[in-house]
């Protein structure tokens, strides 16, 4: 049983965005609902990450308005989105590859971490306690996510599907009310897609996390999504749940294909 939405807690208002003379993005508004799964789909180039970057303080749009529970997104980096509460995963893996599943993920607490690095380095009184408690949550990640066996293993040398749930991972150590995903299906098999589907469920129904999600898999986005927003060459060309996108004809002619 899915949890009921809840009120906006994100909003884009009229967001443009430019580099030089292109136009990555113009006049792009829409909502997204607490606990809700929200997709942002279009063919390449539509703008789909610049948006994610624009949500999470990469990039700063030259007009319009973010807002994050009523508040507003004035010139902030990622790490104050991210102590905002709004976490992040990327669509090129940027894990360190010599360091353990443990070790990735634990790199997700930065943010919860309150003692001073002198009394880190040397993990003694407060310190030591607060790196128990960090681990104890960081093992509760591995445990939900399945990668228990793999908890000490290089993330080198994991499989790509599983790389990706350790990013995943990553970015929940942040505990993000608002969870953005950047392709987290690329390049991955049927089964690890499957896998990822559930996962994000999951994570949106157990952690009542909401989350936003860019996706190519068309069977994936209209399977989890509640809400559907369309770009196209960085316009917005459709917006609404999956079977109201599936039916809109500029949908349909930009990237769905033709309506049999």
């Amino acid at each position: 049983m899915r949890r009921p939405f809840g009120e906006v807690v994100l909003e884009v208002e009229n967001i443009s965005l430019s580099f030089g003379g292109v136009k990555a993005l113009s006049d792009i508004s829409f909502d997204v609902r607490e606990h809700e799964v929200r997709a942002i789909i279009g063919p390449n180039g539509a703008g789909k990450s610049s948006m994610l970057n624009c949500i999470n303080g990469v990039y700063q749009p030259q007009q319009g308005a973010i807002r994050f529970r009523g508040r507003e997104f004035r010139h902030m980096n990622s790490r104050q989105v991210a102590e905002m509460g709004v976490g992040r995963t990327f669509q090129n893996l940027a894990l360190f590859k010599g360091m353990s599943v443990l070790d990735n993920i634990m790199t997700g607490r930065n943010l919860k971490i309150r003692s001073n690095l002198l009394l880190q380095a040397l993990r003694i009184g407060p310190a030591e306690r607060e790196e128990i408690r960090q681990r104890e949550f960081v093992e509760h990640i591995i445990d939900f996510l399945e990668i228990q066996p793999w908890r000490k293993t290089p993330v080198g040398q994991l499989p790509y599907g599983l790389q990706k749930r350790v990013d995943l991972g990553r970015a929940l150590a942040m505990e993000p009310q608002v969870l953005l995903l950047d392709e987290p299906m690329a390049g991955m098999n049927v089964e690890e897609k499957q896998d990822m589907c559930r996962f994000i469920l999951d994570v949106n129904d157990e952690f009542g996390t909401t989350v936003v999600l860019i996706e190519h898999d068309m069977g994936v986005v209209m399977d989890i999504s509640d809400r559907v927003v369309v770009l196209d060459y960085g316009r917005k060309i459709g917006d609404g749940t999956p079977q109201e996108v599936r039916a809109n004809e500029d949908v349909v002619r930009a990237y769905l294909g033709t309506s049999h």
